[in-house]
């Protein structure tokens, strides 16, 4: 037991060191550089070698004492950024994937709605587009007894799958690409996916939850990248290099979430067809498919 308490605290610290104190002691340099230098002085970095060489022959820093306080300070200071940045990515992740946008405010909820009515005509657009290269292509096949170049149907399909998997129904690219699953599932098997997925969870091969914690937890991440990109954008109001920072994390943030909610999405729906198709082989009721659908 006491082995076991050791490596558990052991892995604790290491995922408090990574996860927050090591990008907030990141994030708490920048805001005192950005306090520091300034929008005139931005880019001056024998002002900051000099202020920091003044703060380290401050009294309070050449004693144990103190140096013991102030280490602590900026752990906790650090420790509390990459919590707000977690809580701040908690946010962008329900924002992003737009579960309940229906339930939201009445301004965000019209914009969500307006959002989502653009969307669905883009993609019936696209999905015209891809359509009509598709039966001109089968056309070609059948007068003239070859293959047209499949280049351009290609491209309307990529086209269309950028918009939506499916026809959307949120706001967002990653939110219909969670809904996408649902989709298929009841056009496919009559599933509600919601409902069903707790009892499908509990029956899953580890192997298999654990591929899709992992994609989950690669998600958290993505979206508390986010959450810093929302920290870092407050301090270029003292000192402009960090809106380029701040961009930087909030591009690598958006590829990110959207790779992995595209992982985490053919996941699930893999999860899900992989275990009815296992029951149905067997000759046994599946367990999904409660209500006589199976």
């Amino acid at each position: 037991m006491g082995g076991f308490l050791n490596a558990l605290g052991q892995k604790l610290a290491e995922r408090w060191l990574t996860l927050l104190a090591l990008p907030g002691a990141i994030f708490l340099a920048t805001a005192c550089t950005a306090r520091t230098l300034g929008q005139a002085h931005a880019l001056d970095y024998q002002r900051l070698t000099e202020r920091i060489t003044h703060w380290a022959q401050a009294p309070a820093a050449t004693t144990v004492g103190g140096q013991v306080l102030l280490l602590a300070v900026v752990l906790v200071a650090a420790a509390a950024s990459g919590l707000a940045a977690q809580g701040l990515g908690t946010l962008v992740q329900h924002a992003t994937l737009a579960a309940g946008w229906h339930t939201w405010p009445p301004p965000l909820r019209r914009w969500a709605h307006a959002r989502v009515v653009r969307r669905r005509a883009r993609w019936a657009a696209a999905q015209q587009r891809y359509r009509q290269q598709r039966d001109a292509d089968a056309r070609t096949l059948a007068a003239e007894r070859r293959r047209a170049d499949p280049a351009p149907r290609r491209a309307a399909y990529s086209a269309l799958q950028r918009i939506a998997v499916e026809e959307p129904d949120r706001p967002t690219w990653s939110g219909d690409r969670i809904h996408a699953v649902s989709v298929r599932l009841e056009r496919d098997h009559q599933l509600d996916l919601p409902l069903l997925w707790p009892h499908l969870w509990l029956v899953l091969p580890d192997t298999t939850r654990a591929e899709i914690t992992t994609a989950e937890q690669a998600l958290t991440r993505a979206t508390t990248l986010a959450g810093w990109a929302l920290l870092y954008a407050p301090l270029t109001a003292w000192w402009w290099p960090a809106a380029p920072l701040a961009v930087s994390l909030a591009l690598t943030a958006r590829y990110r979430v959207r790779s992995t909610v595209d992982i985490y999405a053919r996941l699930l729906e893999a999860a899900a067809r992989l275990h009815l198709s296992s029951a149905d082989e067997n000759g046994r009721p599946c367990s999904l498919c409660w209500g006589g659908t199976g």
